[in-house]
């Protein structure tokens, strides 16, 4: 027998060396869910997961990026008495996103920081873009009046000083608006990380319990794509490519590995992955009751999201994965 492949599987020091693909603390944006509270509160629907104070928030960012995460994206869970049909808190300058941009780049310049540009946090009706009533009396997400409330919180965000703006909301055109509307106010530098191909996926229970965020009406599948779909996912790309995106991203990561590889072969663009909350809850959960190894399970499916053609992957783990990654 000439061909034996285990010959390359025969001790550690070999297979390093032939490791098609590597981990790293460099791979990871850490999601950061913050709350205008002086202390910070566990999430019940999200174990080991905090809405942070602006001091706790400083504290847990510095420690990530100490261990070499250089990327922290921030969530906010933003008072009900400051949610309006309008969302016009998402632009609001004295706002807890851009004080806590603020805060982090006077404490870590190096940081790359990252903010979420998308109206549920803000909106009262809890949808990603503004709702109005069709003729028929039926709720309708509409899209270009959303899109100009989305280029005021890009601003808002880059005049606090971020590093990349991130558009999560999933309307058309919104990424060429807010190219434009950063350049036309001097933010030439900001970049755009665009969530192209997220999906309607059932995933995200556990995120939106967290901000307390979900619609109070309707659902979210007239502007976030059929999880059936995958050639769709590859056109909202070549869309937001051409309309000046900086980095593209798939939302969830790994029950969609196929668009993740997919979508890497067909752009030249970094691609970014999510692994979201529902995906980081049920590791949780298995781990809890003794079922899995949390931490071999949590890496190999990091791994698998890096090795489907992630360049990036944000991940609820980025902190803990650094500390097994530096102790390996």
């Amino acid at each position: 027998m000439h061909i034996r492949p285990r010959r390359n599987r025969k001790s550690p020091a070999v297979r390093s060396l032939v490791q098609e693909t590597s981990l790293s603390a460099s791979d990871f944006i850490y999601p950061l869910f913050l709350h205008d509270k002086e202390v910070d509160e566990q999430i019940e629907s999200m174990p080991g997961c905090v809405r942070w104070s602006l001091t706790g928030l400083i504290k847990e960012a510095g420690e990530a990026y100490a261990l070499g995460v250089p990327a922290v994206v921030l969530f906010p869970a933003i008072d009900e008495s400051l949610k309006t049909s309008d969302a016009a808190e998402c632009h609001n300058d004295a706002g807890l996103v851009p004080r806590a941009v603020r805060a982090l780049k006077d404490a870590y310049p190096g940081l790359c920081v990252i903010t979420d540009v998308a109206l549920d946090p803000y909106n009262s009706d809890g949808h990603d873009g503004l709702v109005e009533k069709d003729a028929n009396g039926e709720l309708e997400i509409v899209n270009d009046e959303t899109v100009a409330v989305l280029c005021e919180q890009a601003l808002c965000h880059a005049r606090a000083g971020v590093d990349i703006v991130s558009p999560s909301d999933m309307m058309d055109g919104r990424v060429a608006a807010i190219r434009d509307a950063l350049d036309a106010s001097g933010f030439e530098k900001v970049s755009i990380l665009s969530y192209s191909a997220k999906y309607a996926s059932a995933y995200y229970g556990p995120f939106r319990g967290a901000l307390e965020s979900a619609p109070k009406a309707g659902d979210k599948k007239t502007y976030q794509m059929d999880p059936a779909n995958i050639r769709e996912a590859i056109r909202e790309i070549e869309l937001d490519e051409a309309e000046g995106a900086d980095m593209i991203m798939v939302k969830p990561a790994g029950p969609y590995l196929d668009v993740i590889a997919k979508v890497s072969d067909h752009t030249t663009l970094p691609v970014a992955a999510y692994q979201v909350s529902g995906e980081y809850l049920m590791i949780k959960a298995a781990s809890k009751d003794g079922w899995v190894n949390e931490k071999a399970i949590a890496l190999e499916s990091l791994m698998g999201i890096k090795r489907a053609g992630a360049s990036m992957i944000l991940t609820y783990y980025a902190k803990l994965a650094a500390e097994w990654l530096k102790d390996a």
